[in-house]
């Protein structure tokens, strides 16, 4: 079925859409977007309103889409329905990077795995820890989130890291976690899990690669730091 006719700004939205078939979302506002993905399940109602009052909400693109249903809801002209685009667009585009980055090797391309964790957690409010599942050949197999934590904090557990490792049929890990405040300088206990973590994937003979700590549009690498390799070697040292 067509828009009704008279339709309040259904012209506006007719104009929105085939700019976009044309260009993409090259010259779009914020909002200009936001209003699209509201669009996708609200086909007679102007959107224009709803959707700027959702950017001076949550001030960035990102924290829209980031957004929850409720938060959303709590926007006046955004319902459950109409929040359905926001949210499908957002699954959707994490699904298509996770499966952008199986069978790569993200050693190989940091490019498309700093592209992955920027969007999958760049922009949390709370720490999210995430794990990065590799193959023989350090090809990755999955992915997976292990924890999410406060704001300050994220709660993550060798055993159970090692459990998952075991269960994806891993050969060697990846293991990353975003700072809300933007920091990526690892703090005491990042420091302290790492070692833990690297430890425990020596017992079962699983390699750790790296440790990143995504930003603000920056990140920590333990790797890069020389710190992975030396608490390799430490527990080289100490436990053999």
């Amino acid at each position: 079925m067509g828009e009704k006719k008279g339709h309040k700004g259904a012209g506006h939205r007719q104009r929105l859409r085939q700019r976009f078939l044309n260009s993409g979302l090259e010259g779009f506002h914020d909002y200009e977007v936001v209003e699209l993905l509201l669009t996708l399940a609200t086909p007679r109602k102007d959107c224009k309103d709803a959707a700027k009052a959702a950017l001076a909400e949550f001030k960035t693109l990102q924290a829209v889409l980031e957004a929850s249903s409720y938060e959303l809801c709590k926007i006046e002209g955004i319902g459950p329905k109409n929040s359905f685009g926001i949210k499908l667009v957002k699954a959707v585009s994490d699904r298509y990077r996770e499966k952008k980055l199986i069978q790569k090797v993200p050693l190989n391309n940091s490019r498309e795995l700093m592209d992955f964790l920027n969007h999958d957690i760049g922009d949390k409010t709370r720490e999210y820890f995430k794990i990065i599942f590799l193959d023989s050949k350090n090809r990755v197999i999955a992915t997976e989130t292990h924890s999410k934590g406060t704001l300050t904090a994220s709660s993550v557990y060798p055993r159970e890291v090692v459990h998952s490792a075991l269960a994806n049929k891993a050969a060697a890990l990846i293991f990353a976690h975003n700072h809300p405040s933007g920091d990526p300088q690892p703090s005491p206990d990042d420091v302290a899990v790492t070692r833990q973590l690297v430890y425990a994937g020596k017992v079962m003979g699983l390699a750790v690669h790296e440790h990143i700590i995504v930003g603000d549009n920056c990140y920590y690498s333990f790797a890069d730091q020389g710190q992975i390799a030396q608490m390799s070697r430490e527990f080289d040292l100490h436990f053999k």
